[in-house]
């Protein structure tokens, strides 16, 4: 046979082979199909992604903790349902961390992370978001959160589907990144009246760069994702029943403001950026990353999570409870973008940005960051982290869940 027949030959059996071969790829994909198991699309075809066959093979291969507080109700059972939804996802078995009454958090997530985790999920209440925030802010490591608290102000804020576990825990392991601010309170004067076990349990705290000589007592960061704040809403935190928390939710804190109606206005001096410092009396100081808080409430509606600002709430009321009822009001409209202009009113709520935030008064008074009490001070500064930590959030561009 002449090399002309060969070649035809040759080309023959290579188009039967290449015509096999794409039978049976067709036919294992069909069959593949037929079991639910999900195809990626081509590189390059229609609808796909450059990097998405990357970035799903990095997704198959995210290490991810939990850190959970098991007080909180329903949390044990929790474990269960992380550990299968990551195995639907064809993530490797999660680490789980528990948190105690020593360390709420920030060991177990530094732990998790020296370990190789990529991921940190906290389960659990605003003091295991804080605690988890605490060890992940400043790292290339996301965090997500399963809220299982009282106000869960930072899934609010993220309008994360709360009481949804399933969708809770698809938000956290495959939702998308969105980096936000962190802010950082400081007390400057002075600390032997505070006690932030969060802070305590972080080993890399770190001090600010000026130390009053009458401070007893090292100075430290407590981390807050919303809002810290002192004076009315501090008291009414601090004086919240637990087991009416446990019943009502939220709603206790309400119950527990009403006590502090009636007390006295406070004197303080405050001093934003490099301002001089200014004397104002009011009822309370709110220093805010972000605004929402629980039952549709908006103290602070221009704040933004990633903008790198503070947004500083000063409210006050006089006239007694005709004060207080025009604050609620004010309040109330700020919801829906509506604010007052009327002078002279006997309860405002005055608003301003900062990136540092500095206030003092004469008698030491209660701190709040994101509902956790740290104590009484003096003198406070509250400085912003600009996109500081990574969080999980829905996907904007994925289907609403049926």
């Amino acid at each position: 046979m002449s090399w002309v027949g060969w070649v035809a030959v040759a080309s023959t059996v290579a188009l039967l082979l290449a015509a096999g071969a794409l039978w049976i790829a067709l036919a294992n994909r069909r069959a593949l199909r037929g079991r639910g198991i999900p195809i990626p699309p081509a590189i390059g075809a229609p609808g796909s992604r450059g990097t998405a066959a990357t970035d799903q093979t990095d997704a198959a291969h995210t290490l991810v903790a939990f850190v959970a507080n098991p007080t909180k109700p329903g949390v044990p059972a929790l474990r269960d349902a992380a550990v299968q939804a990551c195995a639907a996802r064809y993530l490797p078995e999660p680490m789980w961390f528990e948190t105690t009454a020593e360390d709420p958090g920030v060991g177990q997530t530094r732990e998790a992370i020296a370990r190789g985790a990529q991921l940190v999920v906290a389960v659990g209440g605003d003091g295991t978001v804080r605690a988890v925030a605490e060890g992940v802010a400043g790292t290339d490591v996301a965090m997500g959160l399963v809220p299982q608290g009282t106000g869960n102000l930072l899934a609010r804020n993220l309008d994360l589907p709360l009481g949804d576990v399933d969708a809770l825990l698809r938000i956290a392991l495959t939702g998308t990144e969105r980096p936000i601010d962190v802010g950082w309170l400081t007390v400057v004067r002075d600390e032997a009246q505070v006690s932030d076990d969060i802070a305590e349990a972080d080993p890399h705290a770190v001090a600010p760069q000026e130390t009053p000589p009458d401070t007893r007592e090292p100075a430290r960061d407590h981390i807050f994702l919303v809002i810290a704040g002192l004076g009315f809403d501090a008291a009414m935190v601090a004086d919240a029943d637990e087991e009416l928390k446990a019943k009502v939710g939220w709603i206790a804190y309400f119950v527990a403001g009403v006590k502090h109606l009636h007390a006295r206005r406070l004197r303080l001096q405050m001093s934003l950026d490099d301002s001089p410092w200014f004397n104002v009396r009011l009822r309370s100081v709110l220093i805010g990353n972000c605004g929402k808080l629980p039952g549709g409430v908006v103290l602070l509606p221009d704040a933004v999570l990633d903008d790198g600002w503070l947004d500083v709430a000063a409210i006050d009321t006089r006239v007694g409870l005709l004060g207080w009822t025009q604050l609620f009001g004010e309040v109330a409209l700020q919801r829906f973008g509506v604010r007052t202009r009327l002078p002279n009113k006997a309860g405002r709520i005055d608003h301003a940005r900062s990136r540092e935030v500095r206030v003092r008064t004469r008698d030491a008074q209660q701190i709040q960051v994101d509902g956790d009490i740290i104590g009484r001070a003096f003198e406070v500064a509250a400085r912003v982290d600009p996109l500081a930590l990574r969080v999980r959030v829905a996907d904007p561009a994925a289907p609403a869940a049926p």
